[in-house]
Formats: structure tokens, sequence, C-alpha cells
């Protein structure tokens, strides 16, 4: 059964995979046995990336490439494959978020969200995919988001590019499941990471922040998700044990999608 879940040998490149939730795929992927690449925007990331795998003990090869950039994500390509090999798994983590009102958002920022989450994503796996037509096999994990099945103020970009990228992953499936590739999706709920710390901090007489408070109501488990909930069901979708799973996402978000929430 654990030979299912084994990545030895495979080489898996996250985006993104710096810091925060990239992080924390590319550690549980490594783990799992996979030669581990990282892609990230600017050295100063790769700089504290690969001191931080270090720490943990993972060897990892970073590579600085503008996901947006298609010249630079092939050169990236062509590069790990001549150091590591032929890219077996890619985690299209990379992303932004603008939270701005719709009516005060600008072209530019709302084309900027969507080059980021949605057409970078498109231009990795497009890199991607006719190696792993000829190797015989592969496997694209979107990481997705709730916003890619609900709304909410501020969030019109990146809701637009996540539901867009949750059907790139059912068109990619579609286009390339027979090739035996498998694109999968996760979409994680809301995450304790240091970007959404300071909406968790406790407020000067002990309360809970009232976004803390709003999202631990409207989450069955009762909790933030931690990074770590999320590296399971990477390991899975990266791996042999998911070879008939395609062209779905998994959300991984305590339950919120499944709860109207409490009667006031």
């Amino acid at each position: 059964m654990n030979n299912m879940f084994d990545l030895t040998g495979k080489v898996a490149l996250v985006t993104g995979g710096a810091h925060s939730i990239g992080f924390a795929l590319g550690l549980g992927l490594a783990k799992a046995g996979a030669k581990l690449c990282f892609n990230c925007s600017s050295r100063g990331s790769y700089e504290r990336g690969m001191k931080a795998y270090e720490e943990a003990g993972v060897e990892a090869h970073g590579y600085v490439a503008d996901v947006t950039d298609e010249k630079a994500v092939k050169e990236m390509i062509a590069k790990i494959e001549e150091e590591v090999g032929v890219v077996d798994i890619l985690v299209n983590n990379a992303g932004c978020i603008a939270r701005v009102p719709m009516t005060d958002m600008s072209v530019e920022d709302f084309e900027k969200v969507i080059k980021v989450d949605l057409v970078g994503p498109f231009i990795c796996a497009k890199a991607v995919i006719p190696a792993m037509i000829e190797k015989g096999h592969g496997k694209i994990i979107n990481i997705c988001s709730m916003m890619s099945e609900l709304g909410r103020e501020t969030v019109s970009a990146y809701a637009s590019a996540k539901g867009g990228l949750k059907m790139l992953t059912k068109n990619i499936c579609s286009e390339f499941g027979g090739a035996n590739i498998q694109c999968n999706g996760i979409g994680p709920g809301y995450i304790a990471t240091q970007q959404t710390a300071p909406l968790r901090e406790r407020q000067a007489d002990g309360s809970r922040h009232p976004f803390d408070s709003f999202i631990i109501s409207k989450t069955p488990a009762g909790r933030w998700g931690e990074t770590e909930d999320l590296v399971g069901p990477t390991v899975f979708l990266a791996s042999d044990a998911s070879n008939f799973v395609n062209g779905h996402i998994l959300y991984v978000d305590g339950g919120i999608l499944a709860y109207i929430g409490k009667q006031p």
C-alpha cells in the first residue's frame, strides 16, 4: 500500500514554492521521495527558499522565473530537464490576490491577477505536457481555491481567475487524459499562514478578530487549516494512488462548502 504513495525518483516542480503553502507542499513531496524543484519570482525568494529547505534537511533545486513569461518558463523547464530530469509532477501554486471592490479596481490590476493565477498555470502546464506525453505519464496539480465555487466582496479578479483555473483543470484532463496525464486541483479553505496572521490576532480585550470569528463559525471543523493539511492531498494527487482520478477539484476546507451555517 505504501508503494502507491511513493514518489521516489519522480521530479516535482512547485511554482511559488519558496514559502507558505508552496513550501509546505514542496517539503511534503520531497519527504515522499520526489526530487524537488521549486520556482520563485525573485532572487531574494530563491535564497530564502533554499535556506528554508536546507534547514529542513531537504535537497531542493531552485529556479527564478516569472510564470507569466512563456519564454522564461520554457527556459526554466529546459534547465530542470538538463539538471534534474523531466518533470513528472507540476504543482501550479504561484498566485496573487488583490482585495479591492470591483468598481474601484483598475482593469490593469484585474488583468494582473488573471495573468498570474490563470495564465501562469496555462503557460507552465503547456511547457511540461509534451515531455509528459513522450514519457507516458504525468501529474498536474492546480492550486485552486474555494473561490473556484464561491464569490465574496473585493475578490472579483481572484474568484474569476480561480474559477477559470478550475475549468482549465478539467480541460487539461479532457485533452490529455488519454496520454496518461492526470490533472486535478486542490481548493484550500482558509489556511493559517503568515499572510493571514493579522486576521487571527486576538483583540485588545482578548476576543477574536471579527474575520476570525466569521471563518470559525462557517467551518464545521471549527478551526483554520494548517499548511500541513494540504500535504496529504497533494501527495495523493501526485502519486500512483490517484491514477484514475482526473479533472477533479479536491476541496480541503474543513467542510465550509458543505455547510450552510448556523441559524442566527
